[in-house]
């Protein structure tokens, strides 16, 4: 092992969703000031990976709903991949996830810059493309077939990006020089097992376990980007409920840093509660073991490393998933450098 620092809704309803929130202002700074009203409803996605360690943290100690309050009932829902994350918020179905950069800008753009903004940063790190050991170099990948968490995600284009500038054609379809296969994580491990892949590029604890079914990494991504750095995880919220609850969205925030600081600082306790989560929400055992391991190839931090995400945009639009890299109003970091700026820490630009 090597040792590194739900359904998808009607069409009709989609676009009624979209409909809805481009009325929304295009640019919806918003400030920590509460509002009056009564329970106010938190619908919050995220994916059982441990690219996503701080949502499960917050929620199996209790920190988020400590610090939103007994005013807020957050009601949260688990997908196989940020693709599922974003059809739901488009549809209506979401108010704020922890979802990885390229469907974050898949959903700002399907809206026309709307539906979305960027509020923090969570994990940057921890993907990898695991491959049978019999592969030692990418000149072994041709006829192969390499799968990934869904269509257009994160994992997906930063793998046929990677195949392409080693002169690999791909396509949506499946054929190519690569077979590329999106396909739920969880199926990515067991058709590993069989031999129906010969690898994945895929987010930890993915990558770790398919190392344990005697996979070899090929390619761990931190050493495609400069300084190692490149976002993983950011947490988006809906313009609407961003322009109604700022004060909501402040308390989530104040649980996502309490959540990192815990990671940080008490991994232990952390690898734990994330084994815990992580079996509560898929219904299989998470050795804390896997935890410790995955954690050590990811950087937790309220940062989104926006210079990544700027390159994200300019791949997926190479490879014909948007049609556009505009991304002016994509960040709202106003709530986030409020908050650091109270912990007497520098804001972050983005």
């Amino acid at each position: 092992m090597r040792n590194l620092s739900r359904s998808v809704g009607p069409v009709a309803l989609v676009v009624a969703a979209l409909t809805m929130v481009s009325a929304c202002s295009s640019s919806s700074k918003s400030s920590g000031a509460p509002t009056k009203r009564g329970t106010v409803t938190l619908r919050l996605g995220y994916l059982p990976n441990v690219t996503h360690a701080p949502a499960i943290v917050g929620l199996q100690n209790k920190t988020f709903t400590n610090d939103l309050g007994t005013s807020v009932d957050l009601k949260t829902s688990t997908y196989n991949s940020g693709t599922e994350e974003t059809t739901a918020i488009l549809a209506g179905s979401l108010d704020a996830a922890f979802v990885g950069p390229n469907p974050a800008i898949n959903a700002y753009q399907k809206s026309g810059g709307t539906a979305v903004r960027i509020v923090s940063g969570v994990a940057s790190g921890g993907a990898f493309l695991v491959v049978k050991p019999s592969i030692t170099s990418a000149a072994q990948l041709k006829g192969k077939k390499l799968a990934t968490p869904s269509l257009g995600n994160t994992q997906d284009v930063a793998l046929r990006s990677w195949l392409a500038s080693k002169g690999y054609k791909t396509t949506t379809e499946g054929s190519g020089d690569v077979q590329v296969i999106p396909q739920d994580n969880s199926q990515t491990v067991t058709a590993f097992q069989t031999g129906a892949i010969d690898g994945a590029w895929v987010p930890e604890p993915y990558a770790t376990k398919l190392e344990d079914e005697g996979g070899k990494v090929l390619v761990d991504e931190a050493t495609l980007w400069p300084g190692g750095k490149f976002v993983t995880t950011n947490l988006v919220v809906t313009t609407k409920f961003l322009s109604a609850h700022a004060d909501i969205v402040t308390n989530l925030l104040k649980g996502l840093s309490s959540s990192i600081d815990l990671i940080n600082t008490n991994a232990t306790q952390a690898e734990d509660l994330v084994s815990k989560g992580v079996e509560q929400a898929t219904g299989k055992a998470l050795k804390t073991s896997l935890v410790a391991s995955a954690f050590k190839s990811i950087t937790f931090t309220l940062d989104p490393i926006a210079s990544s995400l700027k390159k994200d945009a300019a791949s997926a639009k190479t490879l014909g998933f948007i049609k556009s890299t505009d991304l002016k109003n994509i960040y709202d970091l106003t709530l986030l450098n409020q908050l650091l700026q109270q912990q007497g820490k520098p804001a972050i630009a983005p």
